[in-house]
């Protein structure tokens, strides 16, 4: 019987709750298929020796596999050319990319670590799916090993138009590792047609009306997989008592008042900034919110080590100051910012009694933020979400009120529809939202996949 080999930045740990949707769903392929997860275990070690003896546990029917890394293998492989080239890149930001050699040259050392590493665990008929831009070469790697066995890469970030890829300094090698892997999965329909034409404008690849591409000696099928949340396992938490005490806390201060709520890491993608300058113009236009409408927005910190994250945190404490200095009275302050970790229970608590989920992103692969929103509203009184044009989310949640983040005014109008928004209508959006978010749950999103991949 086939065994499953995931292989990911950060290694998991299924003897832990998972903290998110993706856990769950792997580590539930991984209990029911058996095999290994393979990954950074988090250790710093003095040398970068290829061979460094790794960390391996036995859980179960699931063997986890820790690969540490030195210093400056994780400075310039992960801090370098993944968060310094790739991230910002792939989300549209050019101008960004630090395009140190000695980045490129760490990231293609790392992946062969993993790469020889994981070359000793293979059996033959071992299913290997592969997580995200830090590991896009890793195919390419283990088929210079010979290894044959079928596998599949999933990328959770945006793929930028073709021009903009372009921009990423030896790109072409880049784009032509992923011909390594049987199946590439993007998170929706757009990614996948600007993969395709940045292989038809740039590698000259043939292209027809197929979910298969064929060049340099390989075929790889390359679809769409929308990923999904683990509903069940979210809604639960609002039985928790840190939940239930959370609600109870902000019903009793909510009193003739309304919450607007965003989630999301310090990150320069998000659209923070222009979420404060959204938020401070509905104040501004409809002051009929001031003392009614709050937004509480928790962003905790990410990559501290990195110039632009610095920048970001800087700005939006700036923002944030700015408004409250502007807007608050003796009891009312319009902008709660939280700058560190929420746990998911309590996060769940704040979206359920949120009127206005604001999910705002410049630029996102999917969203999951925006699913977990809509996941835990009451059916009878539901909030509504507006959602921005520019997360993947959107382009299935079209019940959502969809914003551009950039055209500040218009938002803001969108941001005053949500807080006035009938019931009857409130509720009409919300079952089609929730549906979606249901049927496109985590579960299926790995099976579907893995099923695909089983067939490519």
């Amino acid at each position: 019987m086939s065994r499953l080999v995931i292989v990911s930045n950060r290694l998991g740990d299924p003897s832990k709750p998972p903290s998110g949707g993706l856990a769950v769903a792997l580590n539930g392929a991984l209990g029911a298929m058996g095999g290994i997860w393979l990954g950074w275990n988090g250790q710093i070690t003095s040398d970068e020796k290829e061979d460094n003896a790794p960390t391996v546990h036995d859980i179960g029917k699931i063997t986890l596999v820790g690969v540490p890394l030195s210093q400056k293998e994780h400075d310039a492989y992960y801090l370098g050319y993944a968060s310094g080239v790739l991230w910002p890149a792939f989300h549209h930001r050019a101008d960004l990319i630090d395009t140190n050699p000695e980045f490129l040259e760490s990231y293609r050392r790392v992946n062969r670590k993993f790469a020889i590493q994981l070359s000793k665990l293979i059996e033959p008929d071992d299913i290997i799916w592969v997580h995200d831009y830090h590991l896009i070469p890793l195919a390419e790697e283990l088929r210079s090993m010979h290894i044959p066995n079928k596998m599949g890469f999933f990328l959770h970030i945006p793929v930028p138009p073709s021009q903009i890829m372009s921009a990423i300094p030896d790109h072409q090698w880049l784009v032509k590792a992923l011909y390594a892997y049987d199946l590439v999965g993007f998170q929706t329909h757009a990614d996948v047609t600007n993969f395709r034409l940045y292989a038809e404008r740039q590698l000259g690849v043939p292209q027809d009306d197929t979910d298969v591409l064929q060049s340099f000696g390989r075929k790889v099928t390359v679809r769409a997989f929308p990923i999904g949340i683990d509903v069940d396992q979210f809604r639960g938490l609002l039985t928790h008592p840190d939940a239930v005490e959370m609600r109870r806390n902000l019903e009793t201060k909510s009193v003739g008042r309304r919450w607007i709520v965003g989630v999301e890491r310090l990150d320069y993608t998000k659209g923070l900034p222009e979420r404060m300058e959204i938020f401070r113009r509905l104040l501004q236009k409809y002051p009929e919110n001031i003392e009614r409408s709050t937004l509480i927005q928790i962003a905790p910190p990410t990559r501290e080590g990195v110039d632009a994250y610095l920048d970001i945190k800087e700005q939006l404490e700036l923002l944030s100051g700015s408004v409250n200095g502007e807007f608050a009275t003796i009891d009312w302050t319009p902008v709660r910012y939280i700058h560190r970790a929420v746990s998911r229970t309590r996060l769940a608590a704040v979206f359920s009694i949120s009127r206005v989920g604001l999910v705002t992103p410049l630029r996102d692969g999917m969203n999951l933020v925006a699913k977990e929103y809509v996941a835990v509203q009451p059916d009878d009184d539901p909030g509504v979400l507006v959602l921005s044009e520019f997360a993947g989310a959107a382009e299935d949640m079209t019940e959502a009120l969809l914003v551009n983040p950039y055209d500040t005014e218009t938002t803001a109008d969108q941001l005053q529809r949500a807080l006035t928004m009938a019931l009857d209508e409130r509720r009409e959006r919300h079952r089609a939202l929730k549906k979606k978010v249901e049927d496109g749950n985590v579960v299926v999103w790995s099976q579907a996949f893995l099923k695909a991949l089983e067939e490519a």
